[in-house]
């Protein structure tokens, strides 16, 4: 999943030491909860040799993980999650939104309706406590010892918007569609039903002309840096620069906020 997933490259992973990077098979279960511990456990033995960590990310909820912590959900039996996850295939994701809203309509306001994943675990607490999703949230979390930084880079809509078309462009140059065709026969697995990969398998599957996948990968594209873009704003401790802003410009304003 080296091109769908824009991993860097391996001049990139050479010129920096990177964790986290395809150290997971598609075939593992792994979840936010999961990547928090993970990403811990990490950054504490990072930091007994280093004084600064950069941690980038474009997923607002994979980041809070790390510097804000998770909420604490019961555990709730798995089973749950497997019905679900056969609801959305054989009913669809709209099934499952409905359902949400029935039963948590304030988690149904606020979450990333569009992301299955984000319904299929706001349900599963849902259905497994008999308590709305949104109860667990926002609750007391544990400090972390050490400081954070958050930098925010920003450009015009239209500028984000043109990139975002003129990438998935050149994923398709570089072989997205053979790098598709070879997962198909893993494409019923939650970590392949996302951007860029559920679009081209239903090219192959015969419901979509080629021209018309890659549209909507672009339009699906959009609409979750849209989706970031809410997610980040929220947050007023982001130090938000211009993409074009100097890197000594960036640099100079972090070096104000280190102790």
């Amino acid at each position: 999943m080296q091109i769908g997933t824009a991993a860097p490259t391996e001049e990139e992973l050479a010129g920096a030491k990177h964790h986290f990077i395809h150290h997971k098979s598609i075939t593992d279960g792994y979840n936010v909860g999961a990547f928090e511990n993970d990403a811990i456990q990490c950054l504490n033995k990072l930091f007994k040799i280093h004084d600064i960590v950069v941690m980038v990310g474009g997923s607002g909820l994979y980041v809070d993980a790390v510097t804000k912590g998770l909420d604490n959900f019961p555990k709730v039996d798995s089973s749950i999650r497997d019905t679900l996850n056969s609801d959305l295939q054989n009913k669809g994701l709209l099934f499952l939104q409905e359902k949400l809203k029935q039963l948590d309509s304030k988690s149904y306001n606020t979450i990333a309706i569009d992301n299955p994943h984000r319904v299929i675990r706001a349900l599963e607490i849902c259905i497994g406590t008999n308590t709305p999703y949104a109860s667990f949230l926002n609750k007391e979390k544990q400090e972390r010892d050490f400081k954070i930084i958050s930098i925010g880079l920003t450009a015009e809509r239209e500028t984000i918007y043109n990139r975002i078309n003129q990438r998935v462009d050149i994923m398709m140059e570089e072989g997205l569609l053979d790098e598709v065709k070879s997962l198909i026969p893993f494409s019923n697995l939650n970590a392949l039903n996302t951007v860029g990969y559920k679009e081209l398998f239903n090219y192959f599957n015969g419901e979509w002309e080629l021209d018309f996948a890659v549209s909507e990968i672009k339009k699906n594209t959009r609409r979750f840096a849209k989706r970031q873009l809410t997610w980040f704003r929220k947050d007023t401790s982001i130090l938000w620069f211009d993409y074009l802003d100097s890197f000594d410009k960036i640099i100079s304003k972090i070096n104000t906020k280190i102790d």
